[in-house]
């Protein structure tokens, strides 16, 4: 039995970046598509709800309206999204359903749960909902006054949350970036943010807009979206899987063997100053090499070591001595105090994140290992005679960076 689908758009961006805008122009469409909403809100008043029916879209009482409010679908309210879903599946009556995720919801989770629900919900008649693109709306105004136009992702916050860094993964988990508000900033502004965009996010299509107004064809039906593709699409997983100039290697990691080994899973953190959940699901990469913003200043590279480093020196260097320039760094990396096991680092902004990520393949029973390794080609030419598996690996992202000095100041934390 062929089962029917109902197409899901996710909209992301932070808070005033023209979600609302976007989604009530979709829904005052002329092609008569029948669409369902659901707006998510961190507060107790759904505020993105009000404006939608306020604009004289839906009314009130609609029930092509429907509030996930006071909690994220990115964590908190994930089931009550799936049961949201189903229902709107189930009634049958609508033609496409838009996700309005609050400002401050990473994209990933939310993306995962939508992709979910055939495992996740009882399999009926009724149609079930499919993914159809992740849209990230980005506030060039913002970024270029709040953010001196991607130069600085350093300074802002929203209670515990850092703005660049929400910013940051908007942009990496997507197939779409609207770049809204591009009017308002000068032709050069507006090239430069595309750069550090482009640093980010290589992959995703940029359409530059005011007032969110692009072409229907553009966002809905477009077939295109594909979860592991766009969660190998960030720069940083490209990199830190590609090969590394120095060394000429390629590194396809995984961890198995007993324990929890996604290097975005939630156990065990070690937080450096301001810590923030990642939910990514995915750290699997593809190989690509991208260079943007050459005109700029924006570069990319990746250091790569073989021997441990000092948790303690780690720690100094990025509490006192990180460069102000890096936009992004993520990365896996050991220390001596933990040898076997491995971990994720990230930074976007001020906010730094440390945390286990499971432990290496040189850990494992021998036997295991030759099975393993015979199974893996990438494992055995990443392989290292002393080091095994365990190796530093941080994917940088800048402008204006001293290369040189920032790899100094690593290997002086190798021990």
């Amino acid at each position: 039995m062929q089962i029917d689908k109902i197409p899901v758009l996710l909209l992301t961006g932070y808070l005033g970046s023209g979600k609302t805008t976007l989604l009530n122009r979709i829904l005052s469409n002329k092609k008569g598509i029948r669409f369902a909403v659901i707006v998510n809100d961190i507060g107790e008043v759904n505020i993105d709800a009000t404006l939608i029916q306020k604009g004289g879209i839906v009314a009130e009482q609609d029930d092509n309206l429907i509030a996930l409010q006071n909690g994220c679908i990115c964590c908190s309210l994930k089931m009550d999204l799936l049961q949201q879903l189903r229902d709107l599946c189930v009634a049958d009556c609508f033609d496409y359903i838009v996700i309005e995720a609050s400002g401050i919801c990473e994209p990933a989770p939310i993306a995962q749960t939508i992709c979910s629900y055939s495992s996740m919900v009882p399999v009926t008649s009724a149609p079930i909902p499919q993914l159809d693109a992740v849209v990230t709306i980005v506030d060039a105004l913002r970024l270029r006054d709040e953010f001196a136009a991607g130069d600085d992702l350093q300074k802002h916050y929203v209670k515990e949350e850092d703005i660049s860094a929400l910013v940051v993964e908007q942009i990496e988990f997507c197939n779409l970036i609207l770049l809204n508000k591009v009017s308002m900033v000068s032709d050069q502004e507006h090239e430069h943010i595309r750069a550090i965009i482009r640093a980010i996010q290589p992959k995703a299509k940029i359409l530059d807009c005011d007032y969110c107004d692009v072409p229907f064809d553009e966002i809905l039906d477009t077939e295109l979206f594909d979860f592991d593709e766009v969660a190998t699409s960030a720069t940083w997983i490209q990199k830190v899987e590609g090969d590394v100039e120095e060394e000429h290697h390629h590194h396809d990691h995984h961890h198995e063997h007993g324990e929890c080994h996604d290097p975005h899973c939630h156990c065990h953190e070690h937080h450096h100053h301001h810590d923030h959940e990642c939910d990514d699901p995915h750290c699997c990469c593809h190989h690509h090499h991208h260079n943007h913003g050459d005109e700029y200043g924006i570069t990319t590279f990746v250091y790569y070591r073989r021997q441990p480093m000092s948790l303690n020196r780690f720690d100094e260097f990025v509490a006192r001595h990180w460069d102000k320039n890096i936009i992004r760094c993520k990365g896996m990396c050991y220390f001596e105090e933990e040898y076997d096991m491995c971990y994720l680092f990230e930074q976007a902004g001020k906010q730094f994140n440390l945390k286990q990520a499971g432990s290496f393949y040189a850990t494992m029973p021998q036997e295991e290992l030759m099975q393993m390794m015979a199974q893996d080609p990438m494992l055995q030419r990443d392989w290292d005679e002393h080091y095994g598996d365990r190796m530093q690996k941080l994917v940088f992202i800048g402008q204006h960076l001293d290369r040189h000095a920032i790899e100094q100041a690593l290997d002086e934390c190798l021990v």
